[in-house]
């Protein structure tokens, strides 16, 4: 959807820029390291055996074959961790979401001015192809229940489901990598590099992008931008699938839902169909306008968004801890704080830029700069210079605590627990065609919340990233108003902690 264009434009030269993630060995570091985290989460944390798995938590007497079998590893070894059929059935999801992007009406924005001159064309219809897909998957479950084929096949193919989408991650990086060697100055489609993605050092541009706005034209579905396709449908709408297979799974093992699973299910599909619904603000992010795409947009929004994110969900399916009245307004109390942070502080600032005269925020102080930009020194704004950080983060534990202190142990036996024995060890019993299986806490008690509580470590490492890519940024176009604004605003996120 490139504009025509009937004379080239001559390219601007950006400043050089430094590396980032502690350039080539960090990029080595998390390009082949990230995959090992989505495989320790995927066997440590099971139904199997427990979460975690009961070998770690003795490691005096730790061996690879115990450790093997507690982590349901493939009989066949390796060549178990990826399958032809769960491939091809996950390239037919992709194809699925191409196609809906092609048939669907949709709206089209331009993006924000290149450096080379002109706008790029989008259409959006994340949401309507959303909606079809969801149709599809609530008339199949209202037709089988929780025995609908795709939450069993997802469900039992998980982790070749995974490998199927790192390879994926890994073949789309490597293809718009080689691909952007193709971009000459001043072309009639506008490509351009990324202006931190063209180092020299081969890894750390695959890594980090190298083209900016990668787009391809697939015969019979038209001109996909390859960075805002996989951005939203793939990743974070697998998310979404995700969850529902474990709402699916809980059902078919214990004939019931909890609070605890429905509100995380909740909180993330929310979160999931607001980006959808306000899916051309994705114009103005930083990864459509300043990141490359390469292996670290490729894997994150690919694998690392769907397979972490749905974390608690998929140990929810497992343990179905049951929160109660005040629990659940405990969870939604914070998710209430850590929301209202954010958008009372993003409203605010929204306001100001839009119609400084509002009423609702003509009294705010501000610091003019030679740019001729105001920047806000008091209400939210005054009080840390990335205050909606904070929200966001507060925000994350809401997806964290319906697990409460997490751990599991999956035991196995032929004859049934004692009358109440299950409610006293605080454990769930189901039976199978030849056995009863009791999922309690135990020694794991307090262990799980490694991983339950990533996302929130996760998040933070995240956004504190983000806040110094921010501040190197307003560094560069404000200069020494920006370091006068800091000494007025002496916080970046939380207020008197940091």
């Amino acid at each position: 959807m490139a504009p025509k264009s009937s004379k080239a434009v001559a390219v601007k030269h950006a400043e050089p820029h430094g590396y980032e993630f502690f350039g080539p060995p960090g990029a080595f570091v998390i390009s082949f390291g990230l995959p090992i985290v989505i495989y320790a989460f995927t066997f440590l944390c099971n139904d199997i055996s427990g979460c975690p798995v009961p070998s770690v938590l003795a490691p005096s007497t730790l061996t690879i074959e115990r450790l093997k079998q507690d982590a349901g590893w493939p009989t066949n070894g390796i060549y178990g961790l990826a399958s032809w059929d769960v491939s091809a059935k996950v390239l037919g999801y992709y194809l699925l979401s191409l196609v809906l992007h092609r048939v669907l009406p949709g709206e089209e924005k331009a993006g924000v001015e290149l450096a080379t001159g002109g706008t790029l064309k989008y259409k959006f219809n994340t949401w309507s192809s959303t909606m079809v897909t969801f149709a599809i998957l609530a008339a199949g479950t209202a037709y089988q229940g929780a025995d609908f084929p795709v939450w069993t096949y997802i469900y039992d193919n998980y982790l070749q489901i995974a490998t199927a989408n790192i390879l994926i991650a890994y073949s789309l990086a490597t293809f718009v990598y080689v691909r952007s060697f193709s971009v000459k100055p001043g072309n009639a489609d506008r490509r351009e590099l990324a202006d931190g993605g063209h180092s020299g050092n081969m890894l750390y541009d695959w890594f980090i992008g190298r083209e900016l706005n990668p787009r391809v034209t697939i015969p019979l579905l038209g001109e996909i931008d390859i960075k805002e396709f996989m951005e939203l449908r793939p990743g974070m709408m697998g998310w979404a699938i995700l969850d529902f297979a474990f709402v699916a799974r809980q059902y078919r093992t214990y004939g019931y839902v909890t609070d605890s699973i429905l509100l995380v299910t909740f909180f993330q599909v929310l979160y999931i169909l607001d980006a959808f619904w306000m899916e051309n603000a994705i114009l103005t992010t930083m990864d459509i306008t300043t990141d490359g795409f390469g292996f670290m947009l490729s894997f994150g929004d690919l694998v690392w968004v769907p397979f972490v994110y749905s974390l608690q969900a998929k140990y929810l399916a497992t343990y179905p801890l049951t929160l109660g009245p005040l629990g659940t307004a405990g969870v939604l109390g914070v998710l209430s704080a850590g929301y209202g942070i954010f958008r009372s502080a993003n409203n605010e600032k929204n306001r100001f830029r839009t119609n400084p005269n509002d009423p609702r925020v003509a009294h705010l102080k501000y610091l003019e700069t030679k740019s001729g930009s105001k920047l806000l020194i008091s209400g939210w704004w005054g009080t840390a210079r990335h205050i909606n950080y904070a929200g966001d983060w507060f925000q994350s534990w809401a997806y964290s605590l319906p697990t409460g202190v997490a751990g599991y142990l999956v035991q196995r036996s032929s004859v049934a627990p004692a009358t109440g024995q299950s409610l006293a060890n605080k454990s769930f019993v189901y039976t199978g065609p030849t056995e009863y299986t009791e999922v309690l806490q135990g020694s794991a008690r307090g262990y799980g919340m490694i991983i339950t509580y990533f996302y929130v470590l996760y998040f933070a490492i995240l956004l504190i990233h983000r806040e110094r890519r921010d501040e190197a940024k307003c560094i560069r176009k404000y200069g020494d108003d920006w370091k006068k604004y800091q000494q007025i605003v002496k916080y970046r996120i939380i207020p008197g902690i940091y």
